[in-house]
């Protein structure tokens, strides 16, 4: 497939080892290797008159602004333990970067949305997101992006996975082709594949039409039970009646919801019988006058993690809103 073929449904990924856009791993061990990769992309894309956008930790953003010195006035800083903490937010801050910039001007980013403590829901997504960059921006010539990897702090198969993400790998000042980049398999259907069940059987309510106050008593009465916050109960109902929506509209007329407690989040979780097939659902922002894509794009704003997955058998939505901001 050459650069910039359309990609959509369960189409496979572009090969975009040798496209315009650039998405490298960057394997570093401690602050030292860190900041010598990162300012040396930021230096070059600086001295290439390249906007440049860094999304990482508080921590890393400190030691990067002293190491840039003056130069640092000229990028943007954004906490991606905030903008990252559902990894869907992260595709739109990019585009956000280009979209500020004439059409012809380069833009360059350092983002870091694996990090070490990220619970086994959240660590799939920022994997699932690393695979749909290459989807996201394979016709995205004047976007460069470089992932920071800690080796001291992950776990090997983290590594492994960033590997097979990224068509390129960067470590201590050399870049070489990933041998275990896949452009195909495992995410040649990237919506499909299951979701861990939940300790216990939540109860399930079934809905259909006329049946969205139904949701919305339910989500509100679990999420009050669990002590959320009013503000973040209100947001997880609205994304709640968004989805479950979406699945009268979309689904067939009906769907199923549980909702649960799992110690850190309560979990909302909606299925249906039908299929999604848009590997860019509710991470592309809705155009003004647009008949659908809100719902997902609402929901990822609202909540702190959402995961879709869909086949033939049907779609599942989980929305998770944790127990403190």
């Amino acid at each position: 497939m050459k650069c910039g073929a359309a990609v959509s449904g369960e189409a496979p990924a572009p090969d975009v080892s040798s496209c315009g856009f650039r998405h490298d791993a960057f394997l570093y061990a401690g602050d030292g290797e860190f900041l010598d990769g990162a300012s040396a992309f930021i230096d070059e894309g600086l001295s290439a008159g390249e906007a440049a956008l860094v999304m990482v930790g508080p921590a890393k953003i400190d030691l990067l602004r002293r190491r840039l010195g003056a130069a640092a006035a000229r990028v943007e800083f954004a906490d991606m333990e905030r903008v990252g903490r559902n990894p869907a937010r992260i595709i739109p801050a990019w585009r956000e970067l280009l979209a500020g910039q004439p059409p012809e001007r380069h833009a360059r980013g350092i983002g870091e949305p694996v990090w070490a403590g990220r619970g086994q829901p959240e660590l799939v997504e920022a994997q699932h997101h690393e695979a749909l960059l290459n989807v996201a921006f394979a016709d995205t010539p004047t976007l460069s992006l470089l992932c920071p990897y800690d080796l001291d702090a992950l776990a090997p198969t983290e590594i492994d996975e960033a590997r097979r993400t990224h068509p390129r790998v960067q470590r201590l000042g050399r870049t070489d082709p990933s041998v275990s980049y896949l452009q195909l398999p495992p995410r040649a259907k990237p919506l499909s594949g299951p979701l861990p069940e939940p300790d216990g059987a939540p109860p399930e309510l079934w809905f259909g039409p006329g049946g969205l106050h139904e949701v919305r008593d339910r989500v509100e009465d679990e999420a009050t039970r669990a002590g959320l916050d009013p503000g973040r109960a209100a947001d997880l109902v609205l994304a709640a009646d968004e989805i479950a929506a979406n699945s009268i509209r979309h689904g067939g007329g009906s769907g199923r919801l549980r909702v649960w407690d799992d110690g850190r989040a309560v979990i909302c979780e909606i299925r249906d019988a039908g299929t999604v097939g848009d590997a860019m659902v509710g991470r592309n922002r809705p155009r003004l006058l647009a008949r659908t894509g809100r719902g997902v794009w609402l929901a990822n704003q609202l909540c702190d993690l959402v995961q879709l997955r869909s086949s033939p058998a049907g779609t599942v939505v989980r929305l998770a809103m944790r127990h403190r901001d």
